[in-house]
């Protein structure tokens, strides 16, 4: 994995209770499909992107939004930048080395049950018509 030149700051979405230091490493399961273990770790450079994945990550506790920074080298996240938006418009990028939580943004963009329950549906769509994550 080539480093990227996108600077920050990043931001990684959850509903994980993190603290300052923890270090989100690759090896676990899905926020969205439990059944897959991913091979990398996936932030992005907007804060309310990490919201939306925040918000839809499995669970009943408060979605989070984390300042991360990444611990080694990172590339645009192929889920997104190959199969729905040429190039990486929302700059979202993944990494095989972990990334370091240094803070926790409180002031994104929340959705409304309307609006949390489109996307749901749209995804679902997605992944019926094109399949398996790139992992």
């Amino acid at each position: 994995m080539p480093p990227m030149d996108d600077d920050g700051p990043f931001f990684h979405g959850t509903k994980a209770d993190l603290q300052l230091g923890d270090l989100l490493v690759a090896g676990r399961r899905s926020n969205y499909r439990p059944e897959i273990v991913m091979n990398h770790i996936y932030f992005t450079a907007l804060p309310d992107g990490a919201g939306l994945a925040a918000e839809l990550a499995a669970g009943d506790e408060e979605p989070r939004v984390y300042v991360v920074e990444p611990t080694g080298p990172f590339e645009d996240d192929p889920n997104v930048t190959d199969k729905k938006f040429p190039g990486n418009p929302t700059r979202s990028f993944r990494s095989t080395s972990p990334i370091r939580v240094v803070g926790e943004k409180t002031d994104w963009t929340r959705l409304t049950p309307e609006a949390l329950q489109g996307w749901r549906d749209r995804l679902a769509v997605i992944e019926r018509e094109r399949g398996e994550i790139i992992n």
